[in-house]
């Protein structure tokens, strides 16, 4: 029965919602409401690519009638709403949102718009059409509508495509590329396809030195004479009086490259000559040897517009430069006529060589731990003369249990330093030709970083870690990461009793810290979409791979004691991999549905039991599933003991999750979000201190879910964000009572970034 009653309630709302979206006893007398338009096409032949034909077609369709949805029209609605006497604040903030002018019948103008759709049929080669239109006025509903009856006749089709002769050399390089052309014999005349030929050979022609050419010298004609039936030949030809300059290919005379520019002054310092270039600088600020492999155009080339833009991408992403500016000038006493000459001039305005940067942040969870964070971080660009980078980044984390709780008292100090010195370059033994990376150079990065935590009352960890590999961009969308080397020491310090016993009952976190030494190698590919922001649909895919202790178990060999040792230390041997794949469905200008998919699994093996207490797995935070606390969710069904939960973080190595979220504006630079959130941790193997935690098939009803809404201030990319949300799955519950949606006790989230 109470399913029936929801049914009816659910009936009546929407009944209610339509009545009150109904805007016909507000239309004016005397006004009809335009609804849209039909075309319907008929023709006595097979139309070729009719969809896209009639799709072309409705695009002249004007004006775009009001936006309705279920039948109901809610922006026509509180538009009309908005403008009574006394509307009301929510009318008027609707009507800001979503509200919308009325389209009228008298907004409408059919005659104009049949001779737009027989211009469209003519230049797809439908001479003579006949269109007819007819208004359809419902006076009872306040409604109009006009429907295109379209007449399509035989199109005239291609016989042959032929270029005029000359003696000119363009002409010889025209005929060459009209090789390659998409227009070909049979096709249908095509008025866009002729535009698109003249901007393929325009193309073509600069990348062979043309420097002065532009598409609009070239000039098509249709011949239908030679024909009875419907068929015409396509002549292609320079248009009278081109300029000569426009006609002649263009070679580089000399390469100028200001490495130290500043707008507004003199340019005309000292010289260096190197690789065939000139070097302008008043003191070195850029060594000529490593700025040149960036360089892609040389003398004695032909001008090319590719290979400009080839340099000046290569020259932004060295980090150190905040402008790139290149431009051509004519030298006409060494033109001819048949050949010009250019000067190319290369202007490189530098960032600023050091810069500082400070961030606090205040962090409340609902567990009771409070307190301040603060990162300093410090940039020197061209560090070396070379476009060598160096960030030294610090970082200060301070928690405490405030209130009562079996935690009172409780602290957390977190400190890091770490450093990044990037070269601009790959530093290999084998050199590498410039040309070798069409796209981008390799960056070469070496990092050292130093971390300490200490958990009052419970343990202090130390760690030093250091990496050296590349990063390079294979196109504008795919970046690769890949360190051969890898090295990570941790040190668990000092201990309380309450955890050396807390250890003593559980030998998987025991085994986890015990592992003091971690040298492997990580690659990482990154497919990034979502850089074309006014694309409908995004992708981003970033996939890693981590593997650890194979060439150390080969170099320390084997020994009788278990476990095996490196230098003393314990070593780690273990293989992870994880993918992170996003997509994000534009659903309006500032709108859209954001959602995401992570997978992620460590396989410990050989020396290693468990995955080191640093690369395991941890759900729950601002990133993850928001409606429980960073690294408090899991591992599986697994329930820490005490009220106020374990004070030691809750970890495994599996790790799957799954995110939605609308995000939508608000007002300017404020964003609003309602999001859904599902995920856990699990542990593989035998762990019979972790009740709960391990990976099975029943995973599914193991996902911690939550729920709630977020609002985003976002300045030029710059977002600041605050979340709220509750759980409505909670795993560490006893089953039946898993499916609560505890609203009374939300988790807020304070975050920089969107999540995803």
């Amino acid at each position: 029965m109470k399913v029936y009653l929801k049914y009816i309630a659910l009936a009546c709302l929407v009944l209610l919602l339509f009545q009150a979206c109904n805007v016909k006893k507000f239309i004016p007398e005397g006004k009809l409401l335009y609804s849209g338009a039909k075309i319907s096409l008929e023709s006595d032949t097979t139309i070729k690519k009719r969809s896209q034909l009639k799709t072309e077609l409705e695009s002249v369709l004007s004006p775009e009638p009001n936006s309705s949805f279920l039948g109901m029209q809610p922006g026509l609605y509180f538009h009309y709403k908005a403008q009574r006497e006394k509307p009301g604040f929510i009318n008027k903030f609707l009507n800001k949102k979503i509200g919308e002018e009325p389209v009228y019948a008298s907004d409408v103008e059919p005659v104009r718009t049949e001779d737009l759709i027989k211009n469209r049929l003519q230049n797809r080669g439908f001479f003579y059409s006949n269109v007819v239109s007819t208004v359809n006025r419902k006076e009872e509903s306040k409604r109009m509508n006009v429907a295109y009856s379209v007449e399509v006749p035989t199109p005239y089709l291609l016989e042959k495509y032929k270029l005029d002769s000359d003696s000119l050399q363009i002409y010889r390089e025209i005929k060459s590329s009209i090789q390659d052309s998409p227009i070909e014999e049979g096709m249908r005349f095509d008025l866009s396809a002729m535009k698109l030929e003249r901007e393929r050979i325009d193309k073509e022609l600069k990348a062979k030195g043309y420097y002065n050419f532009n598409s609009g010298f070239l000039i098509f004609e249709a011949d239908t004479n030679q024909y009875v039936q419907k068929k015409f030949d396509l002549f292609l030809r320079l248009k009278k009086d081109v300029p000569t300059p426009s006609i002649i290919p263009y070679k580089i005379k000399s390469v100028n490259v200001y490495p130290n520019y500043e707008v507004g002054t003199d340019s005309s310092t000292a010289k260096t000559r190197y690789a065939e270039k000139n070097f302008f600088q008043k003191e070195l600020f850029f060594k000529p040897k490593h700025l040149d492999p960036y360089l892609l155009i040389e003398e004695g080339q032909f001008y090319d517009p590719e290979t400009s833009r080839n340099t000046a991408r290569r020259l932004g992403n060295i980090g150190a430069y905040k402008f790139v500016n290149i431009n051509y000038s004519e030298i006409d006493s060494l033109s001819t006529d048949s050949l010009g000459v250019l000067e190319t001039n290369i202007y490189l305005s530098p960032l600023k060589k050091r810069s500082l940067r400070a961030e606090i942040q205040a962090v409340t969870k609902s567990n009771g731990f409070t307190g301040p964070s603060l990162a300093l971080g410090y940039t020197n660009r061209n560090l070396f003369k070379g476009g060598e980078i160096l960030n030294i980044t610090g970082d200060f984390g301070y928690e405490f249990q405030v209130g009562g709780g079996t935690q009172s008292g409780l602290n957390s100090i977190q400190l890091g330093l770490e450093g990044d010195l990037i070269f601009p370059r790959m530093l290999f033994p084998i050199k590498f030709d410039k040309n070798y990376f069409s796209y981008s150079i390799p960056k070469t990065k070496a990092s050292l970083g130093l971390d300490y935590l200490s958990r009052s009352q419970l343990f202090s960890l130390g760690s030093v870690s250091a990496r050296f590999g590349y990063i390079w961009n294979a196109n504008r969308y795919v970046t690769h990461e890949f360190n051969p080397v890898s090295v990570n020491y941790v040190n668990l310090g000092q201990t309380s009793k309450e955890f050396d016993d807390i250890l003593i009952a559980n030998p998987f976190l025991q085994n986890s810290f015990n592992q003091e030494f971690i040298s492997g190698l990580t690659y990482s590919f990154t497919y990034n979409g979502l850089i074309d922001e006014n694309k409908r649909h995004q992708f981003f895919l970033n996939s890693t791979l981590d593997v650890a202790g194979n060439l150390v178990d080969a170099i320390s060999g084997h020994s009788e004691e278990d476990p095996q040792t490196f230098l003393g230390l314990r070593y780690a041997q273990y293989a992870k991999a994880d993918i992170d794949f996003r997509y994000h469905l534009k659903t309006g200008r500032d709108s859209k549905i954001a959602s995401r998919l992570f997978a992620g699994y460590g396989l410990p093996y050989g020396n290693s039991d468990v995955l080191p207490f640093t690369k395991q797995y941890f759900a729950g935070g601002p990133y993850s599933v928001r409606a429980f606390n960073t690294r408090s969710l899991g591992p599986g069904t697994y329930t820490p003991p005490g009220e106020d939960g374990a004070f030691f973080d809750q970890a495994g190595n599996i790790r799957l999750e799954a995110n939605l979220e609308y995000r939508f504006p608000l007002f300017p630079y404020l964003y609003g979000a309602v999001f859904a959130d599902a995920g856990n941790v699990w542990y593989t193997g035998e762990n019979s201190t972790l009740d709960g935690g391990e990976f099975s098939k029943d995973f599914m009803n193991e996902l911690g879910i939550g729920t709630g809404f977020g609002l985003r201030v976002d300045i030029q990319s710059f977002v600041i964000r605050v979340d709220l949300a509750a759980p409505l799955h909670d795993p560490s519950l006893r089953e039946g009572e898993r499916w609560e949606f505890d609203y009374a006790n939300p988790v807020l989230n304070f975050a920089i970034g969107y999540p995803f």
